[in-house]
């Protein structure tokens, strides 16, 4: 009986530990915000440069766009300065560095 009572709590907790919501990573911040501004260094440039304005608190954000999707949608105007943006970014080497980077309304 007493092993029986001890494997149950086992799984019980195991159950628990597997169910459990994955937190999001510690560095990782979400906004919604407005495009201010966007450089882009160059027609073939694998960075860009954006300026968003905090929906929440007003105050300027300035983003690091890496990944090439969100390259082309800014070198074929479907993003552009006035859009409405939802974002996830993370802090590196003291630079925000944008790690989902979407339009509220799609695209």
């Amino acid at each position: 009986m007493r092993r029986f009572t001890a494997v149950s709590l086992l799984f019980a907790v195991l159950a628990a530990a597997l169910c459990a919501p994955v937190p999001a990573s510690a560095d990782e911040i979400k906004m919604v915000g407005v495009i201010t501004k966007i450089d882009i260094a160059g027609a073939d440039a694998k960075t860009a440069t954006v300026t968003l304005k905090d929906n929440k608190t007003g105050e300027p954000v300035t983003v690091i766009v890496n990944d090439d999707l969100t390259l082309d949608k800014f070198k074929d105007h479907r993003i552009n300065p006035g859009d409405e943006i939802r974002l996830k970014y993370e802090v590196k080497d003291g630079k925000n560095v944008s790690r989902y980077f979407r339009k509220t309304a799609g695209c």
